[in-house]
């Protein structure tokens, strides 16, 4: 089954939402440390949360083809470690 690339925007949509959520909520209070710092270094807003959800894909990418739960000490691992983005090792 191949991904349309409306899909694929779709599927980016959501994930930038529920980092956005994250924020909303405060929870987990990382997400709001990972983006003032962002953007601290300079990098504006929009481009640190689209950042941040490509770390929420790897996370999810990972804990299916790994066989288990959402690590959320890994995707705090990984957000903390922005501007880097982490190989997608899935």
């Amino acid at each position: 089954m191949r991904i349309t690339d409306e899909e694929d925007s779709e599927v980016r949509q959501q994930l930038v939402a529920a980092v956005e959520n994250q924020l909303q909520d405060g929870e987990p209070p990382f997400v709001q440390a990972v983006l003032n710092k962002l953007v601290l270094v300079g990098i504006e807003r929009a481009e640190a949360v689209e950042m941040m959800a490509y770390v929420l894909a790897t996370e999810i990418r990972q804990s299916f083809a790994q066989e288990r739960g959402f690590d959320a000490g890994n995707y705090e691992h990984m957000l903390r470690a922005l501007p880097e983005l982490p190989a997608d090792d899935a």
